[in-house]
């Protein structure tokens, strides 16, 4: 799916989160769209893109976070790309 039909057919999802203003209304949202598994998930990719915007190397991420190498690849490589999503997040 390229790029903008993504970013449309998800636009009643961006303007949901814009409604939330404290991080439990965050949070129950999340409860009640997600399963606990993929909450988890995506914040362990928050949590590697993190560590790897402070510089910390693959390896300890892989150890200290239980996490593959194929995984932190991928955030690294979005953490890299243009949309610039996570670097937003972490300044």
């Amino acid at each position: 799916m390229e790029h903008l039909d993504l970013q449309k057919k998800s636009l009643n999802l961006q303007k949901s989160f814009l409604k939330l203003k404290t991080p439990k209304q965050v949070f129950n949202f999340l409860r009640d769209l997600l399963t606990e598994d993929e909450i988890l998930e995506f914040s362990q990719r928050l949590e590697i893109a993190t560590r790897l915007y402070k510089w910390q190397n693959y390896k300890e991420i892989e150890n200290q976070t239980w996490t593959s190498s194929t995984t932190i690849a991928r955030v690294a490589k979005f953490l890299k790309g243009d949309f610039g999503g996570y670097r937003k997040v972490l300044k």
